[in-house]
């Protein structure tokens, strides 16, 4: 079973992608991007990758985003 931490600090989003771990997405509280890895992030975007053509941009203000963590 999965373990869900969300991601708010500089320190949380670098460890995300320092590790390559997947995330989850909501915005509106509505999941608008699932199992994507953060390629780079600075302090008002976040952007996502979730296969070789699929980059998305997402603005921390307005998203929540949850690290995804394996057993």
């Amino acid at each position: 079973m999965s373990q869900v931490r969300r991601l708010e600090t500089e320190a949380d989003f670098a460890e995300a992608l320092e590790r390559g771990a997947s995330i989850r997405v909501f915005k509106d509280d509505q999941l608008v991007d699932a199992r994507a890895k953060i390629i780079r992030f600075d302090d008002s975007l976040v952007v996502t990758q979730s296969s070789v053509s699929d980059i998305a941009y997402y603005d921390r203000q307005n998203c929540q985003f949850f690290e995804l963590r394996g057993r």
